[in-house]
């Protein structure tokens, strides 16, 4: 059901694959039979102690590897996305991608020859001249621990979610495609430290004029590129002694430890039944 469900979503938006359910049809037919000869080949040619047709079947037929291959393509989706829409494993994704992918070089559906960004500042410059936004993230890719006794074994430790992980920023634009994507460096380098050392300020000064969208990471390069990074602003808060509560700028309330009431501003009995002075917000009585 949900595999059924993903190949009409995937099918039907043209938007998805790039291009029509008639063209898909087509290459369904044509392909088909060559994947199928193709895999036969494989099962015959290796020694085996069973029919070739004994074991279990394909949870993902021909059928829906061509889509997931269509989508891995067109949007670089990792093996995962595809993976879940049609319920399987990411390694079966993973086999059917590389076998689908030469049947498609061979009947002409090649990269079309056009625009080839390689580096950072080819990117800048194509935005410069397009006149386009760009969006910039970082992603974390979790990994296995590093072995023991490895010097940098501590620099793959992510603080924010406490797992072992690498990072790599991406830069898209306003439509989500993938304009490029830098090499990954261990969990424990920030993203605005990780975007110096690939020399995006440089870039941004010397460079047209763009516009970048970074999220509250990237707040310094706001000011080091004259604006052309565009964040979130800082959240400013503001003490109320009243009610002894923070205030930002959003509105949201927070205590304050160690706030000072109204009440306090009183006098009090001690034990020995003699009042004694209190210290209020202004100072002492």
């Amino acid at each position: 059901m949900v595999a059924t469900a993903a190949r009409a979503a995937i099918i039907g938006d043209r938007r998805i694959t790039g291009l029509s359910a008639e063209v898909i049809a087509e290459l369904v037919v044509e392909s088909g039979p060559l994947w199928h000869d193709r895999h036969q080949a494989r099962l015959v040619a290796r020694p085996r102690k069973r029919a070739v047709e004994a074991g279990a079947k394909h949870r993902l037929v021909f059928v829906d590897r061509l889509p997931a291959t269509l989508v891995h393509l067109r949007h670089g989706a990792t093996h995962d996305v595809p993976a879940c829409w049609f319920g399987v494993d990411r390694s079966t994704v993973t086999r059917a991608i590389g076998e689908v992918r030469p049947l498609l070089a061979e009947r002409g559906c090649t990269i079309s020859q056009g625009l080839r960004l390689r580096t950072l500042a080819e990117v800048i410059d194509h935005l410069g001249s397009s006149g386009q936004t760009e969006i910039i993230e970082r992603t974390e890719i979790h990994v296995r621990r590093p072995t023991v006794g490895r010097k940098d074994q501590d620099k793959y430790i992510s603080e924010k979610n406490k797992q072992n992980a690498v990072k790599a920023m991406v830069l898209t634009d306003t439509e989500g495609r993938m304009l490029f994507c830098t090499p990954a460096e261990p969990a424990s380098c920030t993203d605005i430290t990780h975007a110096r050392q690939l020399g995006l300020v440089k870039h941004l000064v010397a460079g047209p004029a763009v516009e970048i969208l970074a999220d509250a990471g990237y707040q310094a390069l706001g000011a080091q590129t004259g604006g052309r990074v565009v964040t979130p602003p800082h959240r400013k808060f503001k003490k109320s002694h009243r009610t002894g509560t923070r205030r930002s700028t959003s509105g949201s309330a927070r205590p304050i430890p160690h706030a000072v009431s109204e009440s306090s501003t009183g006098s009090h009995t001690s034990r020995t039944g003699e009042a004694s002075p209190v210290t209020s917000a202004a100072g002492s009585i």
